[in-house]
């Protein structure tokens, strides 16, 4: 992607993003029938997590997986999160500040293209639900890779595209033609629905992710399809270096 496309893309999302902020839970809620949880726990546990973990949460929006790291990784841990999107954050605060978390869990605006951190800072570093947004997903990629650090995990939780033939059918008219009107009446904006289903149209599949992990430069890549491959799990490691 382009210079000027990478922008207009960016602008475009960060627009969508704000105006629906205060609504983005619900959202997420009503077109995923309250899988997103289940899907973010499923992740939780392949990650193992331990307390006193340093970790970073990319596009970390309203700031959901960033809180269940919190309460994994405790007071002798580190979370911070980090999103281009100002309004999120805004949403996101006050519910660190309601959970008493918000003395080690912290939020910062950003840029996932490019971020503010030195090499090898983090134990883990995770996108949910925003890859499909970033104007290059293999920038994105190579930028987590090079903030955590050596043997750390790299992690992004995205909606995929079922490898099933005829479920990948059913599932492509539920979403292209009925989740828009859901999503329409759930929260009365238009510009949402019209990107999430463009969004995911030219994303990678599970597959093709998958390599453009390894080609981030991670190792023992894995990725699990989620409820019959409507969402995926990737996990990649990077590698230790050699003394």
């Amino acid at each position: 992607m382009g210079n000027d496309q990478a922008g207009v893309k960016s602008e475009f999302v960060h627009t969508v993003f704000a105006d629906i902020a205060d609504r983005y839970d619900v959202m997420n809620s009503v077109l995923s029938f309250n899988q997103h949880k289940l899907w973010r726990r499923f992740a939780m546990r392949k990650m193992q997590l331990r307390e006193g973990d340093h970790c970073l949460d990319v596009a970390t929006g309203t700031g959901d997986w960033a809180i269940a790291m919190a309460k994994t990784v405790g007071r002798g841990g580190e979370v911070l999160g980090l999103d281009f999107c100002q309004e999120m954050l805004d949403v996101a605060e006050p519910k660190l500040q309601k959970l008493g978390i918000d003395g080690f869990t912290s939020l910062l605006h950003g840029n996932a293209m490019a971020m503010p951190f030195p090499d090898d800072t983090y134990d883990v570093a995770t996108i949910g639900f925003a890859l499909r947004n970033v104007p290059d997903v293999l920038q994105v990629i190579k930028e987590m890779t090079r903030v955590v650090k050596p043997g750390s995990m790299v992690v992004s939780l995205e909606l995929s595209k079922p490898d099933f033939k005829p479920f990948r059918t059913l599932y492509y008219f539920y979403f292209y033609r009925i989740l828009p009107v859901i999503g329409r009446m759930a929260v009365g904006k238009d510009a949402p629905y019209r990107w999430l289903p463009e969004s995911l149209r030219t994303f990678p599949d599970r597959h093709q992710l998958a390599r453009l992990f390894v080609e981030a430069g991670l190792e023992r890549v894995v990725s699990y399809p989620l409820t019959f491959g409507i969402c995926a799990l990737h996990i990649g490691y990077k590698p230790v270096r050699s003394a």
